[in-house]
């Protein structure tokens, strides 16, 4: 599985931060349930590892993921627990090289266009925009589409039910991300 198969299968990803391992199943069962079949839960918590694996026990046709992975070390940690996917905030040398060498996708974040170029230079085409609203949002994506055609964004930070179709209806958004869902 790529990046690119996981921005196929969602058009909005819920961003999940769980306090407790039964309530983030049953969150994801009411998710999956309404259609979301691509699922991230936050590295926030203590819960998280756990509710992941769990996640993954309980919801085996979800594409369960971690966010929020700031290093080598928890992007290890995910994909032991089960991870189908890891999506970080930024994206270091370290995180991407690491990620490269990863048995899941890893979605790396960025905020610029000089972020964008170094992790297109490490191999990856899909992004997380983050934080969209806050960098800019739908007015960056517009004036970047064309000097990065060939790269995807997943936007999130800032996306609501008031915008998210803004996002989406851009050419180089594959889909968003978001807590307002939950």
């Amino acid at each position: 599985m790529t990046a690119k198969d996981i921005f196929e299968r969602a058009t909005v990803i819920p961003v999940m931060t769980v306090n407790d391992v039964e309530s983030a199943v049953e969150m994801g069962r009411k998710l999956y349930k309404q259609g979301y079949e691509v699922l991230e839960v936050t590295l926030r918590t203590t819960a998280a590892i756990h509710a992941i694996e769990e996640m993954r026990r309980e919801l085996p046709h979800a594409l369960v993921g971690a966010g929020t992975v700031l290093n080598d070390e928890q992007l290890q940690s995910v994909i032991a627990a089960g991870a189908q996917f890891a999506i970080s905030p930024g994206a270091t040398d370290d995180l991407l090289k690491a990620g490269a060498k990863a048995d899941i996708p890893l979605i790396p974040g960025v905020a610029t266009v000089s972020e964008a170029m170094n992790g297109m230079q490490h191999g990856y085409t899909e992004f997380k925009l983050f934080p969209a609203e806050a960098v800019g949002g739908v007015k960056l994506l517009k004036a970047i589409s064309a000097p990065l055609a060939d790269i995807t964004f997943c936007p999130t930070g800032g996306i609501n039910e008031s915008n998210y179709k803004d996002y989406l209806a851009l050419p180089n958004v594959a889909c968003v991300g978001g807590s307002w869902i939950i």
